[in-house]
């Protein structure tokens, strides 16, 4: 048995006790909520069930859903109450919609308090049934009679009802009961678990019962579809969800945008929508898990704000949009900035000054504007910079970029030195000292850097009296040692380090892959060879040989004196092989385990992808998304040991 045979069966003894981890916290989450004191939020419950989802897919708790105590006579239900399918963001949702095409998308509010069944016969309201198991509840009808919005006595259209079957529907908090009577209770939809089955009945005439569910159990249905439904309730006198009509996936997404910054002026808690189709399936509705309609949840990681001001970063010669808006909260962290990437982007998006726009942040990704919310409020176009601030030049709009041409501006040629030395790694090597030795005018290109000697470095550590004392500075040839030290790079560093737009080691390495492995090569490329490399296209390759053609002569010149040479990775101990980190590593930087890759002639991913060679993480049996779908691929993940050992090897 080799090493990968025993980290395999220690990942399903791992996996194996996840599982039961996971089984046991979702059965006792499942009862606290089902008997009135909710120990967590919806959305960490949620992730335990999406953890267990994709670890064991057939386990039997998925299939389930809790049961309530053992207080009140226990009745079946008319309508089984199964779990929905469900979708945490758009992406989700699509996935869905693409195997359910709908000419029409019914969507209705999902009300986030406690399921109930009203059991009528001839018209007459005969139980009040709870959630229970999904097919079992309590028998809670004495008290369900003093919640608002329940109708004991069927009239329809103006006429007695003979209406036999089932009704369901939530049992919801207003905001102000809560605040005004239960401010002791986490929520409104804790408060109203609680009250709905006190033995007692007091406190019952605080709650309300919304309907979105009928089926008749003795003639025909009363209705043609679920938009019938809904008027039908009406017409009985209830107080249903509404229905909003979309014809389209992109349509329901928007509506889901406007709802989620209006659910914080609605009387009560909704934690997403339901989407159906218009025909009634009461086939699939009676399943555990309904296939046919899903619950496309809110989320903690987006929010909807609104967009205040638009200001422009500038980086190199790049002038970068970034959106500033009302501070939002999401997954804990309060956030009111987000980038817009490029003129392009922030027209295809169409923001604006005064848009809505909603803004998420998913898993390790940065806060970013999502989308607009259509027809909100007031809104003004956004200004763009004309003028570059350092030099005066006129900046270019090219849709992909906004920067400034002149090759000489200070700023840019900063900004180029600065990454230099970043992706050379020349780490003693300061942003405050590079500044300062380009404002003194010392570093005027990359070329300067290696001409800096102790003795031109000095005066930038020791005063002049020091100086004068012929003081030794032990800081500048600490720098001297650190640049000396840093004359070797691969082919990828050092095209990355002379700063074109848009180019870095990764963007390199793909085109290494696509054949183009020398710099003779990559400078004999033509715009349209280099376009066709997986991973770029026509923008990215113009960029491309534009700064190609900017910079060689200082490329060649730093590469014919021998300033710096370029490393060879052919043969090495992990050609062939690539690699995805995550996670924090214990015996050097991530950064330092990625250049430790490329030396050894493998390559890096930033994510995981289908051909990717091994996922590298101390926490194996983690649920991170990384994890997750590493094990969807059959992707090998292994520890921060193992791969040390693959390095020496």
């Amino acid at each position: 048995m080799d090493l990968f045979d025993i980290d395999e069966a220690q990942r399903q003894s791992d996996k194996k006790i996840r599982v039961n981890e996971l089984v046991a916290l979702i059965q006792r989450y499942q009862d606290s909520y089902y008997n009135g004191e909710a120990e967590i939020s919806d959305a960490d419950f949620d992730k335990l069930w999406d953890e267990l989802k994709s670890l064991d897919p057939g386990n039997a708790i998925l299939h389930k859903v809790g049961a309530d105590s053992g207080n009140f006579q226990k009745i079946r239900h008319v309508m089984p109450m199964g779990s929905q399918e469900k979708a945490a963001n758009p992406e989700e949702f699509l996935a869905w919609a693409v195997k359910h095409s709908y000419q029409e998308y019914l969507v209705e509010f999902k009300l986030d308090g406690a399921s109930l069944e009203l059991q009528y016969a001839d018209g007459k309201l005969l139980r009040a049934v709870t959630r229970g198991d999904g097919s079992v509840g309590d028998d809670i009808t004495a008290n369900a009679k003093k919640f608002r919005g329940v109708v004991a006595n069927l009239v329809c259209d103006g006429n007695a009802s003979a209406f036999t079957g089932g009704i369901r529907g939530e049992v919801v908090m207003t905001h102000d009961v809560h605040k005004t009577h239960f401010s002791d209770k986490a929520n409104c939809r804790n408060a109203a678990n609680g009250l709905m089955k006190r033995k007692d009945g007091n406190g019952n005439e605080y709650l309300t019962f919304i309907p979105y569910d009928v089926w008749a159990t003795d003639g025909n249905q009363p209705f043609e579809d679920e938009e019938g439904k809904i008027k039908w309730l009406k017409s009985c006198g209830f107080n249903p969800v509404d229905v909003f009509i979309a014809h389209s996936p992109d349509e329901v997404i928007g509506y889901r945008a406007k709802v989620m910054e209006e659910r914080k002026s609605l009387d009560f808690d909704i934690d997403g929508l339901v989407i159906k189709e218009r025909v009634v399936d009461h086939e699939d509705a009676s399943r555990d898990r309904p296939d046919r309609q899903i619950a496309f949840k809110f989320s903690l990681e987006e929010a909807v704000s609104v967009v205040r001001k638009v200001e422009w970063n500038e980086s190199g010669a790049t002038y970068t949009p970034v959106a500033v808006f009302d501070p939002v909260d999401l997954n804990g962290t309060t956030v009111q900035r987000a980038s817009l990437a490029n003129p392009n982007v922030m027209r295809e998006l169409g923001v604006k000054i005064g848009s809505h726009v909603v803004v998420v942040k998913r898993g390790e990704i940065i806060p970013k504007i999502e989308r607009v919310v259509e027809g909100e409020g007031d809104t003004s176009d956004v200004e763009f910079p004309v003028k570059c601030a350092s030099c005066g030049s006129s900046l270019i709009d090219d849709g992909t970029r906004l920067y400034c041409p002149n090759p000489k501006c200070k700023k840019k040629v900063l900004h180029q030195l600065l990454k230099w030395v970043s992706v050379a790694d020349i780490r003693d090597l300061g942003e405050t000292l590079v500044t300062s030795l380009f404002n003194a005018g010392i570093l005027k290109s990359i070329s300067s850097i290696y001409k800096l000697d102790v003795e031109t470095l000095t005066p930038f550590f020791l005063n002049e009296e020091s100086i004068s004392m012929e003081k030794k500075s032990l800081g500048a040839e600490k720098v001297y040692r650190s640049i000396q030290s840093h004359r070797n790079l691969s082919l990828s560093k050092f095209i990355a380090g002379f700063d074109i737009e848009g180019i870095g080691e990764t963007i390199v390495e793909k085109l290494m892959d696509g054949g183009f492995n020398t710099l003779e090569k990559i400078f004999a490329a033509s715009r349209e060879e280099i376009a066709g490399v997986y991973g770029f296209a026509d923008l990215m390759a113009e960029t491309l040989v534009r700064g190609l053609e900017e910079n060689r002569s200082e490329m060649e010149s730093l590469l014919k004196d021998g300033t710096i040479t370029l490393t060879v990775t052919a043969g090495g101990t992990l050609e062939g092989k690539s690699f995805c980190f995550t996670g924090e590593l214990r015996t050097m930087k991530r950064a330092d385990a990625q250049n430790l890759v490329k030396e050894k002639g493998g390559s890096v991913k930033s994510s995981v992808v289908k051909g990717l060679s091994y996922l590298v993480t101390n926490d194996t049996s983690s649920g991170s998304s990384k994890n997750k779908k590493a094990a969807e691929l059959g992707i090998p993940v292994i520890t921060e040991d193992e791969f040390l050992h693959m390095v020496e090897g």
